[in-house]
């Protein structure tokens, strides 16, 4: 392993301001938030266009980075409002954004030129040539799909200059990241809008009525075993899942990693 590699960076869950604080003094490099718009988590507290100056400047006099998720697919007539919304950010000394709609990624480098652009788990990357596709458009970072492999992440890590960021923690969807229909279905609330009832949390029967069991809910992952390895294959972001979570819960996983 190169001695002189980077530690990973450590990007905590920032729903609103308390948890953010939680992630700030328990040791995180680099929080994730997002506006009252655009984001895949709509009841998550989020920020108000008034708050998230603050926000930003509260974690940049910590010494922490603050990213902000823009990972919706808008609708042709929400386009319109994107390049104000991106303005203001790049205005409020945002340092990242975490997009997923190509529309919204290129708008991105014309109104928020000063933030870096990450691709989110929402494109479900799972190769190195999906990775090195969207370095080639100025992407920094690929938030890699969370399904998959020690091989996968190694291949992608080794074959593309882009950096890696990668789920250490958190809950797993039953489909490809962000990419299931079922809350759409049964409710009207789509994951692809930042609106998922989670539908897959609640008892299901198999050939049965439901008793108390939960086919389709998977259990966390939880990679902090594993993280000299996703080290030593030059990851650069771990991420901890949780923007809806507790602020008690930032608090303990981000201690826990950031001791690890």
């Amino acid at each position: 392993m190169d001695m002189m590699r980077k530690k990973p960076e450590l990007l905590s869950p920032a729903g609103d301001m308390e948890k953010l604080k939680m992630a700030v003094a328990y040791g995180a490099d680099a929080v994730y938030l997002a506006g009252t718009s655009f984001g895949m988590r709509s009841f998550a507290g989020n920020f108000s266009p008034e708050e998230l100056p603050c926000a930003v400047a509260y974690a940049h006099d910590h010494g922490v980075r603050v990213h902000v998720t823009v990972n919706t697919m808008p609708r042709s007539g929400e386009v319109d409002a994107l390049p104000a919304h991106l303005e203001r950010l790049n205005d409020a000394g945002v340092d990242a954004l975490i997009l997923a709609d190509l529309g919204a990624f290129t708008l991105a480098g014309k109104y928020a030129p000063r933030c870096e652009r990450h691709i989110s788990t929402q494109q479900s990357i799972a190769n190195y040539a999906c990775a090195q596709a969207w370095y080639d458009l100025g992407a920094k970072r690929v938030v890699l799909a969370r399904e998959l492999s020690r091989r996968d992440i190694a291949a992608i890590c080794r074959d593309c200059p882009a950096e890696v960021e990668v789920f250490a923690h958190g809950a797993l969807c039953m489909c490809y990241s962000g990419q299931c229909a079922l809350s759409a279905v049964i409710g009207g609330r789509s994951g692809n809008r930042g609106t998922c009832a989670q539908p897959c949390r609640l008892p299901y029967g198999v050939n049965a009525p439901a008793a108390g069991g939960h086919p389709l809910s998977l259990k966390d992952a939880n990679l902090s075993p594993y993280l000299q390895e996703l080290e030593d294959m030059g990851v650069a972001c771990l991420k901890l899942e949780g923007r809806m979570k507790r602020p008690e819960y930032v608090a303990v996983i981000t201690s826990i990693y950031r001791r690890l």
